[in-house]
C-alpha cells in the first residue's frame, strides 16, 4: 500500500511546492517508487520537473472517473519518481467534485488502483479550505504543513485543527517551519511558541536559502543543484524526520 503525503497549507507562498519536490526526490533517490501528483491549477511542481502541464480530459473527466489515473502518470528526469501534471482545469476541481457521490471520498477512489505501484505518493495541494482539501485530508496518511514563521501562521494552523478529522482515521499532522531566518529574534520567538503551542511540529526547519529561490530557475531538486548547502541538508533532515514519524505510527 502506498503512503500518501500531501504538503498542504491554508496560506499560499509557505514552501508547499519545494517540500513537496524535494521530499519526493528524497524518497525516490532512497529506492521508493514515488508519485507526485500536482493539484494545483498553477502547476509549480509540474513546471519544476519540466512537464508539461496539461491533463487530456481536464479535471472534471479525471474526477468523474473518465480517465484512468496511470494512463497520465508522466516520468520526470529522476529514477524512481513520476509525476502527474497539474492542469489549469483544476481551478474548477471543486465543481467538479461537488457532482459526484461522497466527494471528500474522490481522491482516494481515484488513487487505489496505484497503490501496489507506489511506495510514496505526494499530494501538492492549492492553498484553500474547500472540497479539494476535504478530499485530501481522506486520502492522505500525512499532512505536511510548512509555516512560515510568522505571527498569522499560528492563527491558520489553528484554523486547519479546527477542520480536520481529529479522529484516529484521520491524517497525521506534521508542521514544520520554512523560510527560517535563525538571525531574527522574532523568527525564534515565534517557532518557540508554536511549537510551545501545538504538538506535532517537527524539529528540522528549512532555511531561507537562496539555494531553494533558484529552483526556480534550475528546475531541480536542492539536493541535485547544491547538495552541501544548507537548504539540502535541512530537506535531508526533514525526510529522515517524516520517516521516523510514520514508522513511530500505531
Amino acid at each position: 500500500m502506498s503512503t500518501v503525503l500531501a504538503t498542504y497549507n491554508i496560506k499560499g507562498g509557505v514552501g508547499k511546492t519545494s517540500a513537496a519536490i524535494n521530499l519526493a526526490y528524497l524518497a525516490a533517490r532512497d529506492g521508493a517508487r514515488t508519485l507526485l501528483w500536482d493539484l494545483d491549477p498553477q502547476g509549480g511542481s509540474t513546471y519544476l520537473l519540466r512537464v508539461k502541464p496539461k491533463v487530456k480530459g481536464g479535471g472534471r473527466k479525471l474526477v468523474r472517473g473518465k480517465s484512468q489515473l496511470d494512463s497520465l502518470v508522466k516520468g520526470t528526469d529522476f529514477d524512481g519518481l513520476d509525476l502527474l501534471p497539474a492542469d489549469f482545469s483544476y481551478r474548477h476541481m471543486d465543481l467538479a467534485l461537488d457532482t459526484t457521490k461522497r466527494p471528500t471520498r474522490r481522491l482516494s477512489r481515484l488513487l487505489a488502483p496505484l497503490a501496489g505501484e507506489y511506495e510514496y505518493v505526494f499530494l501538492d495541494c492549492p492553498p484553500s479550505i474547500s472540497l479539494v482539501s476535504e478530499s485530501v485530508f481522506d486520502a492522505a496518511d500525512a499532512l505536511l504543513v510548512p509555516l512560515i514563521p510568522a505571527t498569522l501562521s499560528s492563527r491558520t494552523f489553528a484554523q486547519l485543527h479546527e477542520v480536520l478529522d481529529t479522529s484516529a482515521d484521520g491524517p497525521r499532522v506534521m508542521a514544520f517551519f520554512s523560510m527560517v531566518d535563525a538571525r531574527k529574534r522574532m523568527h525564534r520567538e515565534v517557532i518557540e511558541a508554536i511549537a510551545a503551542e501545538h504538538d506535532g511540529v517537527l524539529k528540522t526547519v528549512i532555511p531561507a536559502a537562496s539555494d531553494v529561490e533558484r529552483m526556480g530557475l534550475l528546475r531541480t531538486a536542492v539536493d541535485r543543484s547544491a547538495p552541501r548547502g544548507r537548504a539540502a541538508q535541512a530537506y535531508r533532515a526533514l525526510w529522515e524526520e517524516v520517516r521516523a514519524r510514520l514508522a513511530s505510527r500505531p
